[in-house]
């Protein structure tokens, strides 16, 4: 007889969550914490987004909230002042802070800018004890932050969000104390996870109204009701709950080309082709494809825009990728002064594989790429340049050709 062997997984009995609340709002106002205290907002990220970002508790307390319209804002709030964003800033505060985290052994799964999560198990002995634990994790914020401490992500999250700047909330006893403490919840806390954000409002409408009444409702009736989002959301309600996924930190590898003054157009074009090829060009990539990037600019005036763009499949074809960040640069808020690209995650290593019938065409081509890949590699990566045009139409002659790294 065949024996049927099963694997269960010991869920994390020690999930920090560490909270930077308004962590955006604050890396925009540089740290000022004189304006923090009025009533104050990130204006709309998008030229086609009439809608404001984090606020502040004072714009807070005239009902002003993340994701209203700028009109309905002001009219809730006359007197609230509205500060460009800063996404470059805070992507770029925020990968410090996990980088931080990870330099005392933490692996890190960051589910929301502001809201890092790792569990401790392993590092207890190493650092002695939760306690120190929980105070590595605040030097590496550098400072004031929320910390929650569960048995599961979801509970650890909404521990740190009880929880005051300078003390954790610790839920013991496992999966038991997971339930006790998140029984007098209410269901809004569902709308933390994307994919059951649409459940709170639902709830609410057949009166359940905490956590602990959805628990006890029978399965099948959730099942029933509400269907795969529901019987998962009724299952964190029991304590029970997935492993983290730490992140996979990936050396900075970036490019960023000065533009001249009111670029647009057709100049934003030839830009962005040049970083694409500058990118595809770098070394250290090691011949991995693309699986995101993410696409940023200095706005004159102030202010910064960013956006990334997760490919279907990873890429390293320079038309393909063309093709897909283009659209990206018409949401630009207004004329950028720098352009820049950088890698989010790569994919799996590009390889050639070889068709039934081989062209010559793509037999010369291919050798074509191995002597530039050879050339550089000896001499570096400007061995082999193209030359491109930029602005044919300019006065200045040191703007109408650029170089750039030569692809087969």
């Amino acid at each position: 007889m065949r024996e049927i062997v099963r694997t269960y997984v010991r869920m994390a009995q020690s999930v920090v969550s560490v909270l930077i609340p308004r962590f955006e709002l604050k890396v925009a106002a540089g740290g000022n914490e004189s304006l923090l205290g009025t009533p104050v907002a990130l204006a709309p990220r998008d030229a086609r987004d009439r809608l404001i970002g984090q606020a502040s508790l004072a714009a807070g307390a005239f009902g002003v909230e993340a994701g209203m319209k700028v009109g309905e804002a002001l009219s809730r709030c006359p007197q609230l002042i509205l500060i460009p964003p800063d996404p470059v800033g805070s992507a770029e505060a925020w990968e410090s802070v996990l980088v931080a985290m990870e330099g005392f052994g933490a692996h890190v799964a960051a589910p929301a800018m502001g809201l890092a999560q790792f569990e401790a198990d392993g590092l207890l002995r190493l650092h002695g004890g939760l306690n120190r634990v929980i105070a590595k994790a605040r030097v590496a914020t550098g400072g004031p932050a929320r910390v929650g401490v569960a048995a599961g992500p979801f509970a650890s999250r909404q521990a740190a969000v009880s929880a005051r700047p300078r003390r954790p909330v610790v839920v013991g006893e496992g999966e038991a104390g997971a339930r006790s403490f998140l029984g007098p919840q209410p269901v809004d806390a569902l709308a933390t996870i994307q994919h059951l954000a649409h459940l709170p409002g639902l709830l609410e409408r057949f009166g359940i109204l905490t956590l602990g009444a959805y628990a006890r409702m029978p399965r099948a009736s959730v099942a029933d009701r509400f269907g795969r989002a529901g019987v998962e959301a009724h299952e964190l309600t029991h304590g029970k709950d997935t492993r983290l996924r730490p992140r996979r930190p990936v050396p900075p590898v970036i490019e960023r080309i000065r533009l001249p003054e009111a670029a647009g157009g057709q100049q934003l074009e030839y830009a962005l082709d040049l970083l694409i090829r500058r990118l595809l060009a770098r070394g250290d990539r090691d011949g991995r494809a693309f699986r995101s990037v993410a696409i940023s600019a200095s706005i004159e005036g102030g202010g910064t825009w960013r956006r990334e763009l997760c490919f279907r499949e990873a890429l390293d074809d320079r038309e393909r990728i063309t093709v897909a960040l283009m659209p990206a640069i018409g949401g630009l808020p207004g004329p950028p002064t720098s352009l820049s690209l950088s890698a989010v995650s790569f994919g799996p290593r590009a390889t050639d594989q070889a068709s039934l019938l081989e062209a010559p065409h793509a037999v010369r081509l291919a050798r074509l790429k191995e002597a530039v890949r050879q050339a550089r590699a000896a001499a570096g990566a400007d061995a082999a340049l193209r030359v491109i045009e930029v602005e044919p139409d300019s006065r200045l002659p040191e703007r109408r050709m650029a170089l750039s790294p030569f692809e087969a």
